[in-house]
């Protein structure tokens, strides 16, 4: 384990940086200045509002951590499919129903047209798979997961996949999900 500092953006008080460095250069500066509020050693108790894990990953990954309110769109309008999936879907009432699994995109288009979305069991035993469209997701960048009007029921209810079909979504599977989103229950 190691030391984090836990800094703070002087026009944005809600907004944290994490650092495993004592100085706040490393923290993007376009959110400072920043002050240094809290510095957790090794053996002390973790009382930030997110998980050391994630911090420490944020940090493995870009250096930093932030945590709390952007007010800036991302600088760019991509992003890698292993950062989406494993990523939670909530419902319109921000219950989690399930986490995307997979993308399934169209070979030639290279379009994203739905989600392998798992939900239910216990260490991988009852797990259920369901398709949904990639278009009834929405990104939220406070929940850090996608939003959908779907219920867990219109899910529980939507064509699997799994099993025999995993891997091979014919035409046929495919008609079955579009003709099941198109007259959503």
């Amino acid at each position: 384990m190691r030391t984090y500092y836990v800094f703070q953006a002087k026009d944005t008080p809600a907004l944290r940086g994490f650092t495993n460095e004592s100085r706040a250069s490393i923290l993007p500066a376009e959110y400072g200045p920043w002050t240094l509020v809290q510095e957790i050693g090794p053996d002390e108790e973790w009382t930030p509002d997110v998980s050391r894990a994630v911090v420490a990953a944020g940090i493995l990954e870009n250096g930093y951590y932030l945590s709390g309110p952007l007010k800036q769109v991302a600088p760019r309008p991509i992003i890698e499919s292993d950062r989406v999936e494993g990523t939670a879907v909530y419902d319109r009432n921000n219950a989690q129903i399930g986490t995307i699994k997979r993308l399934i995109i169209e070979k030639v288009s290279g379009r994203v047209l739905y989600v392998d979305v798992t939900f239910g069991g216990l260490f991988g035993v009852g797990v259920h798979h369901h398709t949904i469209p990639w278009d009834k997701l929405t990104y939220d960048t406070e929940l850090e997961g996608y939003h959908t009007d779907i219920t867990e029921e219109q899910l529980r209810a939507a064509p699997v996949f799994s099993g025999e079909r995993r891997g091979r979504l014919d035409k046929s599977h495919e008609q079955e999900m579009q003709q099941y989103w198109l007259n959503l229950p």
